[in-house]
């Protein structure tokens, strides 16, 4: 390995505990792809918002991640992000706001997310007005797409390429449909752009709910990738956060093998970032060897919890797993899910 400042800080300081953890479990990921494997990241919590997309973007660009599985929240709120920066509005202070300092930051249509407030006109309805016409327009043709499909359609046609206030290079979701990335979204329902996708439903504006493909034919897909992506080499899993993020994509594996009856590997490494407990049954907070209990990893596989903030984590691991593989060329994982033109009709 070349000596580069990010690794060399790792290896000489981080030692024990959470650090020596984050180390062990960057240089396994690093060994996985030396090995020719893949890599899956997951997305959790509010990591858009926290703009992740600029060391996640260019872990993209270097064919370190290979699909991205992630909430409604953090699918959209990258896109806000995109077009919206200026916008945005900071609170540092947010721990001593007021029940009516927030009913005031509601009034000017600032939704807060910990110390950041997305501007409700710049962001959500800017997207929503872009994405309402691919919704109609499908629904009137009779097409089906996958949640992420639509904005991914948004991107590759340069629609709202007159409003980025950001360097498009620094967003994970433009960089990913640039490259036609595998992207798993379950429960996508219950982001802000899946309730107004309900309401337009409702309203009738879309007549077919089906218009937006469901979660379970995101795991159809995803059974498909990881078959097709283990005939090549091993898979790893770096889960970023909890929730239904990781707990969607890990379990593709026992469905695989004990529901379809087909033999398949399990997960050939597994890293989780967080600060959640084992404490009440949160799975979140769960040790990775429960996970042998459940089909979906081994007892050899590479396994690792870092117990801390994301947001100061992940891109550290990322910078030293990008610096640990520079200059290496590596092929991203496409799997055809991600065009919207390949659906046909219903």
């Amino acid at each position: 390995m070349v000596g580069t400042p990010v690794t060399d800080f790792v290896d000489r300081h981080y030692r024990h505990f959470n650090a020596a953890a984050l180390r062990d479990a960057a240089r396994a990921y690093v060994d996985l792809l030396d090995g020719g494997g893949r890599m899956m990241i997951t997305l959790a919590g509010a990591m858009s918002t926290a703009e992740m997309g600029l060391s996640l973007a260019e872990m993209i660009r270097r064919g370190c991640v290979h699909a991205i599985s992630c909430t409604g929240a953090n699918l959209e709120e990258d896109l806000f992000n995109l077009v919206a920066h200026d916008h945005y509005v900071r609170i540092p202070e947010y721990r001593h706001l007021t029940a009516q300092d927030e009913a005031d930051l509601f009034k000017h249509h600032l939704n807060r997310v910990t110390d950041t407030c997305i501007p409700e006109e710049e962001a959500i309805r800017r997207i929503e007005r872009a994405v309402l016409d691919l919704w109609e327009a499908a629904d009137k043709d009779r097409k089906r797409y996958l949640p992420h499909q639509y904005l991914y359609r948004l991107i590759q046609d340069g629609t709202l390429e007159h409003h980025y206030q950001i360097d498009p290079r620094d967003s994970w979701l433009y960089e990913a449909a640039k490259a036609d990335l595998p992207l798993f979204v379950p429960g996508w329902e219950d982001s802000t752009l899946g309730n107004i996708f309900a309401a337009r439903c409702i309203d009738g504006t879309i007549e077919d709910p089906r218009t937006v493909r469901s979660g379970i034919e995101y795991m159809i897909e995803l059974s498909d990738w990881y078959r097709r992506e283990c005939r090549q080499g091993s898979v790893g899993f770096f889960q970023v956060g909890g929730g239904i993020a990781g707990d969607f994509p890990i379990c593709v594996v026992p469905m695989i093998q004990q529901d379809l009856q087909i033999d398949v590997p399990t997960w050939s490494y597994f890293c989780q970032i967080s600060d959640s407990t084992t404490s009440f049954g949160s799975y979140s907070g769960a040790v990775p060897s429960e996970k042998i209990t459940w089909g979906k990893l081994s007892p050899d596989t590479p396994a690792f919890i870092i117990e801390s903030d994301a947001t100061i984590v992940a891109p550290l691991v990322f910078a030293y797993v990008m610096e640990a593989t520079a200059g290496v060329g590596r092929a991203s994982s496409r799997n055809g899910n991600s065009r919207i033109e390949d659906d046909g009709k219903r």
